[in-house]
């Protein structure tokens, strides 16, 4: 099968107001995405997202004019099944022949940033569509399930210290094992941080698994404090301390504290991530499909983890479609034992897709339906889209 067209559209929706939340990036109103579309010529479908921002909100226009003006002519003819060769078309651009004749990369002045992010949806779609042309999930093209079932966390957590407790046995309550949090700015000072988490841990007692997200938003300083404030609270790690763009500051923080450090969802491609590995920043790498550069790279991720002897744990804190990108690699990957699950509102994990996915008991299955085994509600699609 040939690629006959690809299509994007940037998805805004409103998020109920007893759903919405504050956070560092503000009061959570809306939920945005850039769904894309190819088709081949037989007239199947492929799905997967591309992100204009890591948080919920974020103007997608860009994503949409590159997918449709840059990418799609790259791709229009080419055969389905050559997804790595049309990530090298797409990532080297014109000067793609060197690439693939030499067997390195000549890569185009947008080989970061929301170009990554366009590509990342278009390859996402094609996993889509190869796995539904060979009637199997994405996961059995990676190799296949390293596990039968995997646990899944809460990702939520934002009240306040006299709040969270309340908030996050909510979410235990339903069968979760683990909840993350967030903290840094947010918070005002490290020390009502630190007085979230300690109340945090009071109320889900000692064998619930504790994470942190600080969205990057503490200084080094700051996060070296937070870490020795809450050393007693067992967190099972602190996500994003810093800066992602200061590299060296989070290899700093790791190297005081042992509580083990997260990070990867702000980054694009695996050389991002090998950046991180080889200071030593991280223990959990976070790749996230809809950013990194699709399913393709953050399975190479994956594979970079297991070579370092660090954890997998996707990010997934988007759409049904970036979600089950996510799932399907960690799935795949060894070094994967744990989902995020989001818990904040989300019409674009729920309403967008005709499916529903499902936790139970705080455990998920391994995917079984051919492809990313989701697909788009049209009417919401329709209902939704905004003009770019």
């Amino acid at each position: 099968m040939k690629i006959a067209n690809v299509e994007a559209f940037w998805l805004r929706c409103p998020v109920p107001k007893e759903k919405q939340h504050t956070s560092d990036y503000g009061l959570l109103a809306n939920f945005d995405m850039t769904l894309v579309v190819v088709t081949t010529e037989d007239g199947l479908q492929g799905f997967g997202e591309a992100k204009a921002a890591v948080g919920s909100s974020g103007v997608c226009a860009s994503i949409v004019n590159c997918i449709e003006n840059e990418l799609k002519p790259i791709l229009l003819g080419k055969p389905v099944k050559d997804i790595t060769r049309c990530w090298e078309e797409m990532y080297n651009g014109t000067r793609d022949h060197y690439a693939l004749s030499r067997g390195r990369k000549f890569p185009v002045l947008g080989r970061r940033g929301l170009m990554i992010s366009a590509m990342s949806g278009i390859d996402t779609a094609l996993w889509d569509l190869k796995g539904k042309m060979l009637n199997v999930p994405v996961m059995d093209l990676l190799g296949g399930a390293c596990r039968d079932t995997m646990p899944a966390y809460a990702s939520g957590g934002w009240a306040d210290a006299a709040n969270i407790g309340a908030q996050l046995t909510g979410y235990t309550s339903k069968g979760f094992r683990g909840v993350k949090m967030r903290v840094g700015i947010m918070d005002n000072t490290v020390q009502n941080s630190i007085e979230r988490v300690k109340a945090a841990r009071a109320a889900l007692g000692p064998d619930i698994k504790l994470m942190a997200d600080a969205h990057g938003t503490f200084s080094v300083p700051e996060a070296k404090q937070f870490c020795r404030g809450v050393r007693d609270c067992n967190l099972h790690w602190f996500e994003e301390p810093i800066n992602p763009d200061n590299r060296i500051g989070t290899a700093e923080v790791r190297a005081a504290t042992d509580i083990p450090i997260a990070a990867g969802e702000s980054e694009y491609t695996s050389f991002d991530i090998r950046e991180l590995v080889d200071i030593r920043a991280i223990d959990i790498i976070q790749p996230d499909a809809a950013i990194i550069g699709g399913i393709s790279e953050a399975a190479r991720v994956s594979h970079m983890a297991g070579i370092h002897q660090l954890e997998l744990a996707p990010h997934c804190w988007g759409s049904g479609f970036s979600f089950m990108a996510g799932l399907n690699v960690a799935f795949a990957s060894p070094s994967a034992t744990i989902i995020e699950f989001s818990l904040g509102g989300n019409p674009m994990m729920h309403d967008l897709i005709n499916e529903k996915i499902t936790v139970t008991d705080g455990v998920i299955v391994a995917p079984t339906a051919p492809g990313l085994g989701v697909s788009p509600n049209w009417s919401f699609v329709r209902e939704f889209t905004q003009k770019v």
